[in-house]
């Protein structure tokens, strides 16, 4: 509280425009920067091809798992990036987080699946793998997280009731003041929001990213396609707010991300 939060440290020696654009600019969504990369698929797919080779065939290493670790990379090494805007003040978060979501199945009112996990910056390729994997037969599963059950039990709240009490969260967590169990469960809470729509055969869009919680960034993954030339691509779109940083230090952090999947072998 007035100064400390349960998730992040405060940032020193900031310029004084970085100090104050949170004034400027309150809110998330009118400090976007929108950014696009073009991502050579195919040295990943074979990277995964050959890692598959030695691992068990229903728990297989895919383009998604290579995104999600070259993305934790980035955040790792470029540490600007992993930070977020909130009660005026700029904070580091601690340890990173990536939150994805997957539907349960490609049809038309399929349940969205939402997994928030914390990635090490000292683990291997294979336990990122299999932690993600986990995750996601948990949940389809029907494993609830604490924030669901949190959920569920205020949808049975009137309306005003609920919009009170989110005014009241987001009040709590501007003065520091919730717990680091509440913060660790919620997937708004987050270094990066990813959303792999590749995978249902559309191309990437522009998310919105959430005045609710501390999502700085939204990443979007785009189907494969074949460009001109021949070569298989993938469009990777991205919002960001730009009060964490300025848009040259996240445009070199997102070619860094490109970078990991055009040379996979930098993701062991």
């Amino acid at each position: 509280m007035f100064g400390r939060r349960a998730d992040a440290t405060p940032v020193r020696n900031l310029s004084m425009l970085r100090r104050f654009m949170p004034f400027v600019s309150p809110r998330r969504n009118e400090s976007l920067v929108y950014f696009e990369t073009e991502i050579e698929v195919e040295p990943a797919l074979r990277f995964a091809e050959e890692q598959n080779q030695r691992r068990p065939p229903e728990r297989k290493m895919t383009l998604f798992h290579l995104y999600l670790r070259s993305i934790a990379i980035s955040l790792h090494t470029r540490p600007g990036l992993n930070r977020f805007t909130a009660g005026g003040r700029l904070w580091q978060r601690d340890g990173v987080w990536i939150t994805f979501s997957a539907k349960q199945a490609i049809v038309d009112g399929a349940k969205t699946m939402t997994v928030k996990r914390r990635f090490e910056e000292n683990e291997s390729l294979d336990e990122t793998v299999d932690a993600v994997l986990d995750s996601l037969r948990g949940r389809r599963r029907g494993v609830e997280t604490r924030a669901d059950k949190e959920m569920n039990l205020a949808l049975y709240m009137p309306p005003f009731v609920i919009r009170i009490g989110v005014l009241l969260l987001r009040a709590a967590d501007s003065l520091g003041l919730l717990p680091k169990k509440m913060i660790d469960d919620d997937p708004l809470f987050t270094s990066v929001f990813v959303a792999n729509l590749g995978s249902l055969g559309m191309e990437a869009g522009y998310h919105h990213v959430w005045e609710y919680g501390t999502c700085p960034m939204f990443a979007m993954m785009g189907r494969i396609k074949e460009r001109h030339d021949g070569v298989r691509v993938m469009s990777c779109r991205y919002t960001y707010d730009e009060r964490i940083e300025d848009g040259l230090y996240a445009g070199i952090s997102l070619a860094a991300v490109k970078e990991g999947l055009e040379n996979p072998t930098k993701l062991l």
